[in-house]
């Protein structure tokens, strides 16, 4: 195949459209929750096959099934026509079915090439590692999916696209064929989702088989030949892509039809934030930003831009280098994340399993451990009164499931522990709230929420910065919008401008449409 068919998906060879995976009637139920009923799910050889739902609606519990991590109460499953009636991990995989979770496992202390060969390195006779064919083999396959990385250097060093990209790697080069991405974009920039979506296509015209989870709906559109929706544990429907339009799949989503979020901006003269000359060499450089109370202000660009680093620098993560920072014309210039806190302001990193979720801790102390004082009362117990009415409000406006406060954290799917980081810190009323990719994996209808909760602690007063690379949600939700570039703020667009569209925006995020200005913005 040539590179251009590669990139463009344009199929030379037929292949059969042949049912390489056949799941019938799967019921699964766990405590209290009903999490599979009935559902049916097949996938074609040479088929990107799409899998949407909101968060709960079953689609981890699928999966899981299929990759032999859980067993169903009832039910078929069949691969390549075989009946599978004990599937375990070690069955899948040697089934030629492969899984990349949204939440990227690696051996962090361990060469990229040792991931990639893991329990395939070559060795000579006498049982030692061949390091120069290993290094050699990494870089032919990582050259294949267009991946330059240093095989010799250790995976706790590359960034967390990068770890996404390989993690994406080690599937596609384990001869399996069918391969399970979950959300595996959420990380990556424009240049880099290209990339994949060219090498996917390559694999699907010969024959490789994907199912492709993913909240981004456009992506579906992109990438995905049909699509499966569920909801409540059900399928409700299957679909050709070419024959749905997005607020079609949207409807079917949600079960009702789902308007794009709308905000009225209250924005007073009352500087929260102000940022000045602030310049740490090689991240970021004469950041100039003034927040105001109750503004919005979203801030978008390529991975590497400097804006994740910028938001853990004034959260106090990593260290800022030269420049003042204020809040409330009061220095601002903590040096650990719990003085951020207690100095009003707060940040949702991208990484919230890791930094924003104690997942052996229930819900309710993940929620209210920021203000625990708040309910102590003497000889310090808590009041559970006022720490319950906090925490069902949360989960009521965030529609977090199981809506139950002692539930364990980490039980919880991957999107419903971000809503319950997001409740953390909104339950906290800071002055300045920074979020870094607030919807990364959350379904429509929690956006909807989320977006709402956004627009009241706004009309609050809390200064907000959104870092996102979802364009259009910024464009939805933000009062203007900065586009960030190799470190530098590089250009503004004003809500409600007619330049203001997300397509004028991704050209500025991509480097093609610069306006070099130094006023503060």
């Amino acid at each position: 195949m040539s590179d251009q068919d590669r990139e463009t998906g344009m199929v030379t060879d037929i292949v059969e459209k042949t049912t390489i995976l056949n799941m019938r009637g799967i019921y699964k139920s766990f405590p209290g929750v009903q999490a599979l009923q009935d559902v049916d799910f097949s996938v074609y050889s040479g088929e990107i096959h799409g899998l949407v739902g909101k968060n709960g609606a079953g689609k981890s519990t699928l999966m899981s099934i299929l990759m032999g991590l859980n067993s169903p109460d009832a039910g078929v499953i069949e691969i390549d026509k075989v009946v599978v009636k004990a599937m375990n991990p070690s069955d899948a995989i040697k089934s030629g079915v492969s899984y990349v979770p949204q939440r990227v496992n690696l051996m962090d202390s361990l060469t990229v090439a040792e991931n990639i060969l893991s329990g395939n390195m070559p060795v000579d006779r006498f049982g030692f590692i061949k390091w120069g064919e290993a290094f050699r083999e990494a870089e032919r396959r990582l050259k294949e999916l267009g991946l330059h990385l240093n095989v010799r250097h250790k995976v706790e060093g590359i960034t967390v696209a990068e770890k996404t990209m390989l993690a994406i790697a080690k599937a596609l080069f384990s001869n399996a064929r069918l391969i399970i991405l979950d959300e595996p974009t959420a990380p990556l920039p424009r240049k880099d989702i290209d990339r994949l979506f060219g090498f996917v296509r390559f694999l699907r015209s010969r024959g490789a088989a994907f199912i492709y989870i993913s909240h981004h709906i456009e992506e579906v559109f992109e990438i995905c030949d049909r699509v499966t929706i569920m909801r409540d544990g059900r399928v409700v429907d299957v679909c050709e892509v070419k024959e749905l339009t997005i607020s079609e799949l949207i409807e079917k989503l949600a079960g009702e039809f789902v308007k794009a979020y709308e905000r009225e901006s209250k924005i007073e003269e009352k500087e929260v934030l102000v940022v000045n000359d602030l310049t740490r060499r090689g991240y970021f450089e004469d950041i100039n930003l003034t927040v105001r109370q109750g503004e919005i202000v979203g801030i978008s660009g390529l991975q590497g831009c400097g804006a994740e680093t910028l938001g853990k620098s004034l959260f106090a993560m990593e260290k800022y280098g030269l420049g003042e920072v204020f809040i409330n014309g009061n220095p601002f210039a903590p040096t650990q994340p719990s003085q951020a806190f207690a100095k009003g302001l707060a940040f949702l990193p991208q990484d919230r399993y890791r930094f924003g979720l104690i997942g052996s801790r229930p819900v309710r102390e993940n929620i209210t451990y920021p203000i625990v004082s708040r309910f102590i009362m003497l000889l310090g117990l808590i009041n559970r009164k006022m720490e319950s009415e906090i925490v069902t409000d949360f989960i009521d406006r965030l529609g977090i499931i199981p809506p139950n406060p002692d539930q364990t954290a980490r039980l919880l799917s991957g999107g419903n522990q971000q809503k319950v980081v997001f409740a953390k810190l909104a339950a906290t009323k800071p002055y300045v709230l920074i979020l870094h990719e607030p919807t990364q994996g959350i379904d429509v209808r929690a956006k909807q929420d989320i977006f709402r909760i956004i627009s009241e602690l706004s009309s609050e007063g809390v200064a907000i910065i959104i870092i996102s690379s979802e364009v259009r949600e910024l464009v939805d939700v933000c009062d203007r919008i900065i586009v960030m570039y190799e470190g530098r703020f590089v250009r503004e667009f004003l809500k409600g401008c007619e330049e203001t569209t997300p397509k004028n925006i991704l050209l500025a995020v991509e480097g093609g449409d610069h306006n070099h200005d130094e006023r503060e913005i």
